[in-house]
């Protein structure tokens, strides 16, 4: 080990080899452990320990080839963990706190930073887009039997014990949040939750309909009964419907069957990443009401609506990336209302698993089986201490 490889700055993490995997991916394995350096933080970079990742949908659809990346890429964003060291530069966080993940880094300085969240910020999409940190270039080492630069997953790489990210994709918490409760907040509640709370207000006691009970479009869920609408849910999958119930939905139902029994809502969110679900949820939306689309569908998938529908009924359809949230501004947010007992954030939490589970979680996930797997780590493995 050389004098820059500490145990500090090596990482033990699933990699994502090749987008040519065929399900089930137990079998495929197309994500492996691998033991890899790490670079010391730079600039505003954070050398995070961390304690626990959730699988989500996006993690899947990279897996799946729907979203390309380069790779080899080590994946996972959704995590939390304990700040280990600081680069040079960094200003708003210190050793030893807690911090949640959010995989989209905002600069502060581009004109869609100045969009209050409405627009994704320009320079940390690019960056992601090329698997580096915003700060340019890549901080973890490279594949030790080929020699393959593995790329960073938007800006986070959470399936991992540590990771070296900037802070500006960081967001100081308290230490009473526990760590799975923290890493879910990174994108299902920022999403799900943040187009509630975010792209419009329909109104005291509106009716919202959420389209899609995954760990997203049930953060929705829980954002909405806390804010006292009148909430239902559709899902195809029973279990997740008789769920939506138990966090406050008034009903819910399968979608073949939505049209039919559900009345049209003030607000519809559409949380179920494909053009049909989408379809289903400007369907359901009441005249001078809003659809809030925040699936990400295969880039080739289209819809079909009617645009008199739209014109007649005053109605209005609006995409939300990241909940249309500034983290550093929404998270404490989501906290409050989660110490108050409003937000029951833990009841996304379906399962733990291991590191060395991660493709079988993700079949699990695609089968619709699971809503937010954690993988926990320990504080430290035997090799080292």
């Amino acid at each position: 080990m050389s004098a820059s490889e500490t145990p500090r700055r090596r990482t033990r993490g699933a990699v994502l080899r090749r987008l040519d995997a065929s399900s089930p991916f137990a079998g495929s394995t197309p994500l492996t452990i691998e033991e890899l350096a790490l670079a010391a933080p730079v600039g505003r970079e954070v050398l995070v320990r961390i304690e626990a990742a959730s699988v989500c949908h996006s993690d899947l659809s990279v897996v799946e080839g729907l979203r390309p990346r380069p790779t080899p890429m080590l994946l996972g964003h959704e995590s939390a963990g304990i700040v280990e060291e600081v680069g040079p530069d960094v200003v708003d966080v210190a050793v030893g706190e807690r911090v949640v993940m959010t995989f989209l880094p905002r600069c502060g300085d581009c004109a869609e930073c100045a969009t209050n969240g409405r627009l994704p910020c320009s320079v940390g999409t690019r960056s992601n887009e090329r698997g580096e940190l915003i700060g340019g270039g890549f901080r973890i080492g490279a594949l030790p039997r080929t020699g393959e630069q593995v790329r960073h997953h938007l800006g986070v790489s959470g399936f991992a014990t540590r990771a070296v990210v900037d802070e500006r994709s960081v967001v100081v918490i308290e230490h009473d949040v526990p760590a799975d409760v923290a890493a879910v907040l990174g994108c299902a509640v920022l999403t799900g939750g943040g187009a509630v709370m975010n792209v419009t207000d329909p109104g005291e006691g509106a009716s919202v309909v959420v389209v899609g009970l995954g760990g997203v479009g049930m953060a929705a869920v829980l954002m909405a009964v806390a804010l006292n609408y009148r909430v239902t849910g559709i899902d195809g999958v029973q279990a997740k419907r008789d769920l939506a119930v138990q966090l406050g939905a008034e009903q819910a139902c399968d979608p073949e069957t939505s049209r039919d029994v559900v009345e049209r809502a003030d607000l519809v969110i559409d949380a179920t990443g494909n053009a049909r679900g989408f379809e289903t949820a400007v369907s359901l939306t009441a005249p001078g009401g809003t659809t809030v689309t925040v699936g990400l569908p295969p880039a080739g998938a289209m819809s079909s609506i009617s645009p008199l529908g739209l014109v007649a009924e005053a109605r209005t359809i609006v995409g939300s990336y990241l909940g249309s949230a500034v983290p550093k501004r929404d998270i404490p947010k989501f906290i409050s209302l989660w110490r108050e007992g409003k937000l029951p954030i833990e009841r996304l939490i379906s399962s733990e698993i291991r590191l060395d589970q991660i493709n079988e979680a993700m079949d699990a996930l695609a089968a619709g089986e699971q809503m937010r797997q954690i993988v926990r780590f320990e504080e430290a493995s035997h090799d080292e201490q």
